[in-house]
């Protein structure tokens, strides 16, 4: 059953809603999709790591002793010497399985080509469309927001994540370097003091984006270790402890043999067993 007072769970836990779930501390699972690929990895010797695709088009780092708070950035180019088509963060907090969900369809969009990687999005053309990434979140019961002035924002349920979309002209490089991008989603109890948050700059493909707000929205909680989950969930999250299969339940084949095993041997002669000093002991039957 889902806990609420968090004091007295230990062990491995469910998280619920997801978005309250905080990162699991490795980056491995959200790497692998690129390194799949046979992408370039590379690290310096503060154990940051940098990943790239062999023709340079797409970078990731991935910096845990970085200048900021950004330990995910993953950029895109037209050129690979030129300025980046594109650029997502994600910060230290941010689950992750939702970064996972963008390195996983980015490996796709790599493999098909520059125009699914580089697709820019277009309002109202089908698969480009921007709001597409936002129905996945409203499917699941999120809500649009207080309007503002030139911001989109969408709300889950809980009050404690939600979406932001800004309209009009945005400088290329702040969006790159700041968290006044194009796409903010954060997580915690306001969007001026989010505990996770990620990024995302005018031109990236709605494909990628999409492909975090379905994990976002998915209602399946997640598994954490409750010791390494954030004190910020604490009166705001479900813990469910997370128990371990017990036996299996008995076969009517089990139960027959066990009663078959109760029963007492007909004794004969041959039963009997005929100890001398030159016979070896009968050996034992198998252990159940």
């Amino acid at each position: 059953m889902p806990h609420h007072d968090h004091d007295t769970i230990d062990g491995d836990v469910y998280v619920s809603p997801r978005h309250l779930a905080s990162t699991t501390g490795t980056g491995d699972p959200a790497l692998a999709p690129l390194l799949d690929l046979g992408w370039d990895l590379r690290h310096d010797e503060d154990s940051n790591v940098y990943v790239s695709a062999p023709d340079r088009r797409v970078r990731l780092g991935y910096l845990p002793e970085g200048d900021d708070d950004g330990l995910w950035r993953i950029n895109a180019y037209k050129d690979s010497f030129g300025p980046p088509a594109w650029g997502v963060c994600f910060n230290d907090r941010v689950p992750t399985e939702f970064v996972q969900a963008f390195t996983t369809v980015l490996a796709t969009a790599y493999e098909q080509g520059p125009d699914a990687y580089l697709a820019r999005p277009v309002p109202c053309l089908d698969e480009h469309d921007p709001f597409l990434a936002v129905a996945p979140l409203l499917k699941q019961g999120w809500e649009i927001g207080r309007p503002r002035w030139g911001v989109f924002a969408v709300q889950a349920p809980d009050g404690h994540a939600g979406m932001e979309f800004t309209t009009g002209d945005l400088d290329p490089e702040t969006e790159l370097t700041t968290r006044e991008a194009r796409w903010q989603l954060w997580a915690g109890t306001s969007i001026d003091r989010p505990v996770w948050y990620a990024t995302a700059s005018t031109d990236t493909p709605i494909a990628l984006l999409t492909a975090v707000t379905e994990c976002v929205a998915d209602p399946a909680p997640l598994p954490r270790w409750r010791q390494a989950t954030s004190s910020y969930i604490k009166g705001m999250a479900q813990l469910t402890p997370i128990l371990l299969p017990g036996p299996p339940a008995p076969t009517p084949l089990d139960v027959q043999r066990t009663v078959s095993s109760r029963r007492p041997p007909a004794l004969s002669a041959a039963s009997v067993a005929r100890w001398s000093t030159t016979s070896r002991p009968a050996l034992p039957g198998p252990r159940r």
